[in-house]
């Protein structure tokens, strides 16, 4: 967890489903939460948005939903096996995510199991602090949760293991040639989470009115790129509008 860990975080995107034509690729290191911030920052910038239209109503949804690429990254990077000296690796392109950690599960562990929600933590003090820090809610529900976020697509999320390495693909859902009609199916029915981060702005909007960037990264503590992803997603789901640009930027209650 110190500035000088030895494990990293490589992320590659692709040209072509087969992962041979390099399109970009970074390598995060730092403490395993720099490494957090930074891997689910770049892998926002990889989440492109597509848009279908029922008559006159547009819908948009992302390749990815944002809490499994959340719940994907945190699996990673509190489950691996720190023995290894290798990085995780997570894949790019534009059918899917693959997210890969060297240890494969622990004895008499199947898929099924953690599909299930069986969980068997590798790092047990790991986990703790990562639940002690509201980052994972309780062992064993990241992957039900990811699996819930695909319910209503065509292509499920898959894990492919092998005695050494945990292998989670998450499919983008614009990839799969579904219709406008479901995709607003999906939208309407996505289900609104307020987190503490979430319900904080909300309530400090309701107070003054408006709040500028910096204002947000005060009142909740984080870098500009966290804040960013925050205001992002509380507009995407319709919490709050975002008017201006650069320093004039603002955000209200919608």
């Amino acid at each position: 967890m110190s500035d000088q860990c030895r494990h990293t975080t490589k992320i590659a995107v692709f040209g072509d489903e087969l992962n041979t034509v390099f399109k970009d690729a970074k390598e995060f290191g730092g403490s395993i939460f720099r490494q957090l911030d930074d891997s689910y920052a770049y892998l926002s910038l990889c989440n492109r948005t597509a848009a279908a239209f029922k008559g006159l109503e547009r819908v948009e949804r992302a390749d990815y939903p944002e809490g499994a690429l959340r719940e994907a990254l945190l699996n990673a990077l509190v489950h691996r096996d720190y023995s290894y000296s290798g990085s995780i690796i997570i894949n790019v392109n534009d059918s899917c995510m693959e997210f890969i950690s060297i240890g494969g599960l622990l004895p008499r562990l199947m898929p099924d199991d953690i599909r299930s929600g069986i969980s068997q933590p590798r790092n047990r003090k790991l986990a703790e602090i990562f639940h002690r820090l509201k980052l994972i809610e309780s062992y064993g529900t990241d992957i039900r949760k990811i699996y819930a976020f695909y319910k209503d697509c065509a292509v499920q999320p898959r894990i492919e293991v092998t005695p050494n390495t945990f292998k989670l693909v998450l499919p983008n859902m614009n990839a799969n040639g579904e219709t406008a009609e479901t995709v607003l199916a999906a939208t309407k029915a996505a289900p609104v989470t307020i987190t503490p981060q979430i319900k904080t702005v909300l309530d400090y909007l309701a107070e003054y009115g408006e709040m500028t960037d910096e204002e947000l990264q005060e009142l909740l503590n984080v870098k500009k790129t966290r804040a960013y992803l925050i205001a992002r997603q509380m507009n995407e789901i319709g919490l709050i509008d975002i008017t201006g640009r650069g320093a004039g930027k603002k955000y209200k209650l919608k």
